[in-house]
């Protein structure tokens, strides 16, 4: 690939690798941080994340005038596989740093930015997106939750679903139709909405691995003041957009915790034995862990494709598209893989959720559908019907 790591980010991941094995417990290796935690969890998550933003790692790349590092791609690069190869929880706040963030300083207030963005580095404050709905979900631009202006007031109604960390957010990044008559792209305003406010109920959704990572949120008559606004009414498909493209540009890391899984399964299958000898000398297991190697290196050099177009500022292209598709992919033949490898040990334990989470996959970040469409329009350039 057309780039490389420069003598700076050697210094750097030196830099960061001391950290974290000077400030890493022990206890919190592992530890997601997709919402599928208890209290207790919550809290520890807190306090590590109030680590990573005093050393100036929990938003690297945001400009430091918001308390990052304004880090260069290859340093954030650097640590990602930094804190994977140590097994460190990422900063609390996933969606509020990498999404939500970027969208509050292009679009919001200054009182907005001093206010919102320093709690939220440090993990005070959590966030969540309150974009799908039940009836819009892929088609985001269909959204039905309403508001209307009542003095200096937004009042909202409506419904929201498969917020991740929603049942612990304070905030809410909201999409919400306040003109019904106009085209569906437009008439979509965007406020940031306290989640302590009267008339709000969040519901956990429990997962088919029995996890609480997501919630559905309804709004009733919930009034909003307008300060809560971010950016200008009726052009929240504007600032929508600057949050999912910023969504997306996390693809990239998808293979760090692809070959990290790839790897466990050809270690389980090498210490798992069937009549005294390996699973992994079986040759049709072989076959199937070769072919998940593979593909783990082809996810890797898809995100080589997209960490060099921004290095060489190419304009963005499909090739996020592809690389969320290939991870579904590869994380399906993963589960696949684990069955067939290690029997019925796949079915228990860190395997069996892995084999059940799996389904996600195809949902996260723009189903398969959606993503197999922009695919064939951008890149083989076939029409749309």
């Amino acid at each position: 690939m057309d780039y490389h790591y420069p003598p700076d980010t050697l210094l750097f991941r030196r830099e960061v690798r001391q950290w974290l094995q000077d400030n890493l417990d022990d206890e919190l290796r592992g530890q997601s941080n997709r919402g599928a935690f208890t209290a207790q969890q919550l809290d520890a998550l807190r306090q590590w994340n109030r680590k990573l933003a005093d050393a100036g790692y929990a938003a690297i790349s945001w400009p430091a005038e918001y308390g990052g590092r304004a880090a260069g791609v290859m340093e954030q690069v650097v640590l990602a596989e930094e804190m994977h190869r140590a097994d460190a929880p990422a900063a609390l706040n996933p969606i509020g740093l990498a999404n939500i963030a970027p969208s509050i300083m292009t679009w919001g207030t200054e009182e907005q930015k001093r206010t919102l963005l320093p709690r939220m580095r440090r993990g005070d404050d959590i966030w969540c997106q309150g974009f799908s709905e039940p009836d819009a979900g892929s088609d985001l631009a269909a959204l039905r939750c309403r508001a209307v202006v009542d003095g200096d007031d937004f009042i909202v109604n409506g419904q929201k679903v498969w917020n991740t960390l929603g049942h612990f957010a304070d905030y809410c990044e909201l999409l919400v139709r306040t003109d019904p008559d106009a085209p569906k792209h437009q008439g979509i305003t965007c406020l940031l909405v306290d989640m302590h406010l009267p008339g709000i109920t969040v519901k956990p959704l429990t997962t088919l691995t029995g996890a609480d990572e997501f919630a559905e949120i309804f709004f009733v008559d919930v009034r909003v003041p307008q300060t809560a606004l971010l950016g200008p009414v009726n052009q929240g498909w504007q600032v929508a957009m600057t949050t999912l493209s910023n969504e997306r540009a996390g693809v990239a890391n998808l293979h760090l915790g692809v070959r990290k899984k790839i790897a466990r399964l050809i270690q389980a299958a090498r210490e798992r034995k069937i009549d005294g000898q390996a699973v992994s000398q079986d040759p049709i297991a072989r076959q199937h862990l070769a072919r998940a190697y593979l593909y783990g290196e082809y996810q890797k050099a898809l995100a080589d494709v997209c960490i060099a177009g921004e290095l060489n500022q190419r304009p963005p292209g499909a090739e996020s598209s592809i690389t969320k598709q290939s991870w579904s992919d590869i994380e399906h033949m993963i589960a696949e893989t684990s069955a067939r490898v290690l029997g019925d040990e796949a079915h228990r334990g860190n395997w069996g959720d892995n084999r059940l989470y799996s389904r996600a996959t195809s949902i996260a970040g723009g189903t398969t559908q959606i993503n197999k469409n922009i695919i064939a329009r951008r890149v083989l350039g076939m029409p749309k019907a």
